[in-house]
């Protein structure tokens, strides 16, 4: 009695274990049809394309003070000009930029303000530079120009990935069933740029070329 007994545990628990593993593969199947794959690869993704956002602005805000100091070498520079700067990147630098940054849409939209601030500050720096001719023959001046231009442009390359990946990421978090998914496994919509706001904000203003250099204080 004892080995039959022994022998109905045994094939009681193989089919147990193989009851569990279809089970297992049934669930992820299960899952992968509700998106959970597609959450967990644009998860990262946007938290990749953010981490890249992050850092081409901090190569931005290291790149002002050697911009702010070669310009101070011009005496008759603007200085309400180079304020606006300097008080934009300390405003910009201000805000602790963490990958958290996503998930508070009030903090996120801030983050955003200032860095369209500061985008518009050294645009302006960079138009009115153009009436200084010692400032257009500095070479490390036009190199920091270079690098800037550089920078502005990587900014954008990352600010559009991450975008893209956001609304992409949203999309699936809002529908049927992925928003059932979204639920169950905490996946919550992330805060995005809007591009319009932004392109107020960092809109450089008019500048004057009929003043003479030396009245452009």
């Amino acid at each position: 009695m004892s080995l039959a007994l022994s022998l109905s545990s045994f094939s009681f628990g193989r089919a147990g274990r193989q009851l569990a593993a279809g089970l297992s593969a049934l669930a992820m199947l299960g899952l992968s049809g509700c998106g959970y794959n597609s959450f967990q690869s644009l998860d990262e993704q946007s938290k990749a394309a953010w981490s890249e956002v992050l850092n081409q602005y901090q190569r931005r805000a290291d790149l002002i003070p050697n911009i702010v100091a070669t310009v101070k070498g011009e005496a008759s520079f603007e200085q309400d000009t180079l304020t606006k700067v300097i008080e934009a990147r300390s405003r910009a630098t201000s805000i602790q930029a963490t990958p958290e940054l996503v998930n508070d849409p009030a903090a996120f939209q801030k983050f955003q303000a200032a860095q369209g601030e500061l985008t518009g500050a050294l645009s302006r720096l960079m138009v009115v530079a153009e009436q200084y001719p010692q400032l257009k023959a500095n070479q490390a001046f036009q190199d920091l120009r270079v690098t800037l231009e550089g920078t502005e442009n990587r900014i954008t390359v990352a600010r559009n990935r991450y975008i893209k990946t956001v609304e992409d990421y949203n999309v699936l978090t809002r529908s049927f069933p992925n928003n059932l998914t979204a639920m169950v496994f905490g996946y919550k919509t992330k805060a995005n740029f809007t591009v319009q706001n932004e392109a107020q904000i960092s809109v450089p203003p008019s500048v004057d070329f009929g003043k003479p250099a030396s009245a452009a204080k």
